[in-house]
């Protein structure tokens, strides 16, 4: 409901514009908190790019591997630990383990390990 006019102009001009002021201010809070969620998504998305890519150092931060980068590092060390548990030409753990057990064999009485 809105006031009956005073009669004094001042007045009137007074409440018509604190009433506007009031109006703006509260539309501007409430845009105001609707983008901060999507401001913070902004970011966590931001976030999660630069993981993904990785970054290049800057001054006093070192730079981080993508995940591409990173999973290929893995998948590398993967690879050498996989050599060392299969048989191959004598030079893997595999291989060590199999010749101490040969030469340890006849220590047990029946010849099994």
């Amino acid at each position: 409901m809105i006031a009956a006019p005073t009669g004094v102009d001042p007045i009137d001009a007074l409440a018509l514009w604190s009433g506007a002021v009031i109006a703006v201010s509260g539309g501007l809070a409430l845009v105001w908190r609707a983008t901060r969620s999507f401001r913070r998504i902004g970011g966590k998305v931001e976030n999660f790019v630069d993981d993904w890519q990785g970054t290049d150092p800057r001054p006093g931060v070192p730079g981080r591997l993508g995940v591409m980068s990173r999973l290929g590092a893995i998948e590398d060390r993967l690879a050498r630990v996989e050599h060392e548990l299969q048989p191959n030409s004598g030079s893997s753990l595999r291989d060590a383990v199999d010749r101490v057990d040969e030469r340890t064999r006849h220590f047990t009485p029946d010849g099994r390990t």
